[in-house]
């Protein structure tokens, strides 16, 4: 795990970011910004931002919630509805490279520092802005939050069982690829800039991004005109990719081609399911789906769960076994891809997951770490 500044500088290092976001889009933005080496300075309210509070449990006062997404950050509080502190943030601005905010639509505005004011007084400013729906059009300024953008962007209806309720995603998925979707525009904002030397605005909303996960159900949709429906964890195309019961503990087969289907077919002792005219092609597994994952399953409740997924493995055959978040976590494979990070203090979190063989990742600010302006 990379926590030492003797290692090579991060890709984005002399990138100065500005971070005046709360919650979950904006911040997770400038902290993958900054464990790829970009100097991030947090700017809160007095009060701090709202993910302070969201807890248990607390550390000193401050939530989990908000330890996850604001390591490699330096902070400081500015009250942004005073003269003296947009004055103090004007100051910052003229410094970064890049601004990152999820105010609600017309507040920097209101403040005397909109986009057209801040890119005349600095045109290489890159602005990124996360919202839930866009600036303009019939949802445009309204607030949006993850749940509820889950609900209006279909991915609650396609989610969960198949004779339940729509059902949210268990963890905030479209707040989350809305984070990444403003890593991605503030970079190609910043590499457009190499050539034209003026920075640009970039949006990333929640609506769109959500959205935007609906593959593969919005292609069938394109496609065939079919309202998609809930598949518990079962794949809507293809068939088996599943949980499946064992002897002893279920275990999710993920089947992509029909050689996978043969090789997982002889690991269980029913060979003849391969060349059996219902399953032998990839569309026929899928509309035969129910009787083949009761033909699996009977054949599968003579196996040990975890022996199983070893065999499946090394035949090549995707498996996995559930594991709970703390399995996962301590999972040998995930301390050996450094995907958690320790730092001094008692700080933990999960680690990068962008991998760059010349200019790795580093972790050099735990969160809350005290700051009053870049380079500190």
């Amino acid at each position: 795990m990379n926590t030492s500044d003797s290692r090579p500088q991060g890709a984005l290092a002399g990138i100065r970011v500005l971070d005046i976001s709360r919650i979950l889009g904006g911040p997770y933005c400038g902290q993958i910004l900054g464990d790829h080496g970009a100097d991030v300075l947090k700017v809160e309210p007095p009060q701090g931002d709202d993910t302070r509070t969201w807890g248990p449990p607390f550390k000193d006062g401050v939530a989990s919630y908000y330890h996850g997404l604001n390591r490699n950050k330096r902070s400081m509080h500015l009250d942004l509805g005073s003269t003296q502190g947009r004055e103090a943030l004007l100051a910052l601005v003229a410094e970064a490279d890049v601004l990152i905010e999820n105010f609600k639509a017309g507040t920097m505005e209101r403040w005397g520092m909109g986009y057209e004011e801040l890119s005349r007084r600095f045109p290489r400013l890159v602005w990124c802005r996360v919202t839930g729906f866009g600036s303009d059009g019939p949802l445009g300024a309204l607030p949006g939050y993850d749940a509820a953008v889950q609900a209006m962007a279909g991915i609650m209806s396609i989610n969960g069982e198949a004779e339940g309720g729509p059902l949210r995603v268990g963890l905030p998925v479209v707040d989350m690829v809305t984070g990444l979707n403003a890593v991605i525009g503030v970079l190609l904002a910043l590499q457009e800039r190499q050539r034209s030397g003026r920075g640009q605005f970039v949006e990333a909303a929640l609506y769109d991004s959500g959205l935007s996960l609906l593959h593969p159900h919005a292609a069938n949709w394109f496609l065939d005109g079919n309202s998609p429906r809930r598949t518990g964890n079962a794949h809507p195309n293809i068939y088996p990719y599943d949980t499946l019961a064992t002897g002893t503990q279920p275990l999710f087969i993920a089947v992509g081609n029909d050689r996978q289907f043969a090789s997982l077919c002889r690991c269980i002792g029913v060979p003849q399911l391969a060349s059996d005219a219902r399953y032998a092609r990839a569309g026929d597994r899928s509309v035969n789906r129910v009787a083949l994952k009761a033909a699996l399953e009977e054949a599968m409740q003579d196996f040990d769960g975890a022996a199983l997924v070893d065999t499946l493995m090394a035949a090549g055959v995707p498996a996995a076994p559930v594991l709970s978040v703390d399995a996962a976590l301590s999972h040998p494979h995930t301390a050996h891809r450094e995907m958690v990070v320790d730092l001094p203090g008692g700080y933990r979190g999960i680690g990068a997951p962008v991998k760059l063989s010349r200019t790795p990742a580093t972790y050099r600010h735990a969160p809350l770490t005290p700051g009053t302006g870049f380079g500190g």
